[in-house]
């Protein structure tokens, strides 16, 4: 074995040679395709076509090769920064679910556009699988919910239910177990239609609004996407409006057993366990007394509940990015405001609607020969994310410190960290503001996760307002140091968030309504701190390092909440051990390097699909290769020490093959996580940066034995100007 080791290694080195120890930034760009303006904010580029593709050259040294790639990688991004304001964004693709929402809520207010509706009811045709069904993502089955809402917005906006697609999209759905087997958002929508009855719905009475906020079942007690999501709907559930439409454009024809007959305590949520008591039990119980209390409540208390949801709603929507910043919240917001008596052309509505229309893609998709043009909606833009993670990448390049790329991207970051007072302060009373959120305005909701790769990209950059970059960091890492929980990990919203008994309440199928501690976010924090000039003996390291441990799986991985997926969270995690100087021979880190090297595919790479979310232990690690989760798994083994193992040299090969001749990557998996098992994201840009942070990483170990971020910790530490006070 010893032997067949020392092989690898050797051919390993035969890959690839020595390089320079500085790269020299490429001022050349390579047919760079045509920008697309996508709601005059994210920055798209035209497809490519797979021919484009690099062909593999043996003329060059392999050094060579990935010398090449990262030039042309850097070139790819420089042209891509917004002009003016200095960040970077791309699409943030999720599934068909939003568009077909998006089509019928602009039926419900009335204000159907009808090229907009063209144009997305050919995007929904367009995304239909052969079996009639639509998925929640790339290369995924039929999915009940995302089906229901695609056929219901193709019938509202005049699709023949006797066309061929339709026909085949009703014998899915049934066979799938019609309408009464959706999720309870979906029947949600569906009711504002009258195609569901609001009695099968979970109720959710206004009231919870008063319940003290440490109180056990305060709505502070759930995670800020649940709470922006729910708060509108308490109103809405109190007023439960009506759309009415011709009864030919309903949906009965979803329905397996006819709508008359449905006993909707014996289906979906308010089916129960079989044994005899359980919490879902308990809960099922306790729907049915609220049930009772809703058809004679408390007037005065009733009024006064909806008067405290309507201020906290008003109170939200203050900002420009919408409520929560998030379609979900979004729309509910609009619906709310029309049950409180906002006529659709008061300017809190249309505000709220111009929000939501920014969120719109304008693209094209291939329909037989042709590409067409057509319209879908995304969930949020990303423009903190993405332009984080790339000056990170790009400082890992060699790209110097006080770069005019470097610093725009700095100074706009810098200019988004929220300074008011969020949601964050009910669960960490201590914490004053200082992070930073993900969209391009969501004041009152920074992230854990956000925050802390801003914060290691801001302490790796040379600005010329020193004294204003280093009071937001100490801002900055104050506050994600007060968001540690309890158990030693990070959430990424909230402190201590982990009330798991709400996963058992009927509302809750979708089973995320909660924003516990994770291991993906606990190993970012541990980098970040290193990245700040900290390391094991800081207080927070030690609880981190113990959740870490126990969250670890038998198998050596770690799950990934926010990316796909155990691929993501090892790591994340790896990330992060090795960033604080954790001993890398430790036997738990063997085992997380023995799992990543036993996923690498025949090709090179790795993959993992969303399927690993489910129950079946056989998808773990396992799917089709792609450039992000190939990233992923090669940065993750060279953080635990293995940058000459040949898998690696087979990650990086993988990598250097698949790259386009204008220095970009192709991927069309969802790769990145909204809600496990039921809402994924497919981040345009991940198939981007995370190849050229692992190439120019996989570089500097090669060459130097050290990554940028290595050589530039010494420095941070030696100057104590990023330090913040526990």
């Amino acid at each position: 074995m010893k032997l067949i080791r020392t092989l690898l290694g050797r051919l390993s080195d035969s890959l690839f040679v020595s390089v320079p120890e500085k790269l020299e930034l490429a001022t050349e760009l390579s047919n760079v395709p045509p920008l697309r303006l996508v709601s005059d904010k994210s920055m798209l580029s035209a497809p490519v076509d797979a021919a484009t593709r690099r062909p593999t050259s043996h003329s060059i040294s392999q050094a060579d090769a990935l010398d090449d790639a990262v030039r042309r990688s850097q070139a790819w991004f420089l042209s891509r920064q917004h002009a003016s304001e200095g960040y970077w964004v791309a699409e943030l693709e999720a599934d068909t679910t939003l568009t077909a929402e998006y089509l019928l809520l602009r039926r419900f207010l009335d204000r159907v556009d009808s090229e907009r509706e063209r144009l997305a009811v050919r995007y929904l045709r367009a995304m239909q699988l052969p079996d009639g069904g639509w998925p929640i993502f790339y290369g995924g089955p039929s999915e009940i919910s995302a089906s229901v809402k695609a056929y219901f917005a193709l019938k509202l906006s005049g699709i023949a239910a006797d066309e061929p697609s339709m026909l085949r999209a009703r014998d899915c759905i049934l066979a799938m177990g019609g309408v009464v087997c959706t999720n309870v958002f979906t029947k949600i929508t569906l009711a504002l239609f009258e195609q569901y009855d609001w009695k099968g719905i979970p109720s959710m009475p206004p009231e919870i609004m008063l319940l003290p906020r440490r109180f056990y079942f305060s709505i502070y007690a759930i995670s800020y996407w649940s709470r922006a999501v729910l708060i509108p709907l308490l109103v809405v559930f109190a007023n439960q409006p009506v759309c009415r439409i011709p009864q030919e454009q309903g949906i009965d024809e979803l329905y397996v057993a006819l709508r008359s007959q449905i006993r909707y305590r014996n289906v979906p949520p308010f089916n129960k366990d079989q044994r005899w008591f359980t919490p879902h039990n308990f809960f099922v119980q306790l729907d049915r007394v609220l049930k009772l209390y809703d058809r004679m409540p408390l007037s005065w208390l009733r009024e006064k509940a909806l008067q405290k949801a309507a201020t906290w709603m008003l109170e939200h929507l203050k900002g420009s990015g919408g409520l929560g910043a998030i379609y979900p919240a979004m729309a509910n917001s609009i619906v709310a405001l029309r049950c409180l008596g906002y006529q659709v052309d008061d300017p809190l509505v249309r505000k709220a609607l111009h929000e939501i229309e920014s969120l719109e893609v304008h693209d094209t998709v291939s329909i037989g020969d042709q590409r067409v043009e057509v319209l879908h909606l995304q969930p949020c833009h990303s423009p903190i994310w993405d332009t984080a993670l790339l000056m990170n990448a790009l400082i890992e390049t060699g790209m110097p410190q006080d770069h005019p790329s470097l610093q725009k991207g700095g100074a706009y970051l810098v200019s988004r960290q929220a300074k008011t007072v969020g949601d964050w302060k009910f669960s960490s009373p201590a914490a004053e503001p200082g992070g930073w959120y993900f969209q391009f305005e969501n004041e009152f909701y920074p992230d854990v996760d956000d925050s802390a790769v801003v914060l290691m990209a801001l302490s790796k950059v040379r600005m010329a307002q020193t004294t204003e970059l280093q009071e937001s960091i100490q801002r900055g890492t104050n506050w994600v140091l007060a968001m540690q929980g309890s158990d030693g990990g990070w959430g990424a919203y909230d402190k201590d968030n982990n009330r798991i008994v709400f996963n058992y309440i009927p509302f809750a199928d979708h089973h995320a309504l909660l924003d516990p501690s994770t291991s993906d976010l606990t190993g970012r924090c541990l980098e970040m701190l290193a990245a700040l000039g900290y390391d094991q003996t800081h207080p927070a390291v030690a609880p981190a390092l113990r959740f870490l441990k126990r969250e670890q799986e038998t198998d050596g991985s770690w799950y990934g909440r926010w990316g796909v997926n155990y691929i993501y969270g090892t790591w994340s995690v790896l990330a992060g051990l090795r960033a604080i100087g954790v001993d890398l021979s430790e036997p738990y880190i063997r085992r997380a390097v023995a799992w990543l090297e036993s996923k690498q595919n025949p090709d090179g790479g790795w993959g993992e699909t969303c399927h690993s979310y489910g129950d079946d232990p056989a998808w773990s690690g396992k799917g089709d290769s792609t450039p992000s989760q190939t990233a992923w798994a090669i940065m993750g083994l060279m953080s635990a020490g293995m940058t000459d193992a040949f898998s690696v040299a087979r990650g990086v090969q993988y990598l250097l093959r698949h790259q386009i001749k204008d220095g970009s990557w192709e991927e069309v998996r969802h790769t990145g996580t909204g809600f496990p098992r039921v809402f994924y994201l497919r981040y345009h840009w991940y198939c981007q940066y995370f190849p050229l942070w692992a190439l120019a990483m996989y570089r500097n170990l090669r060459t130097r034995g050290k990554m940028r971020a290595d050589e530039l910790r010494p420095q941070i530490l030696a100057s104590g100007c990023h330090r913040a006070d526990r």
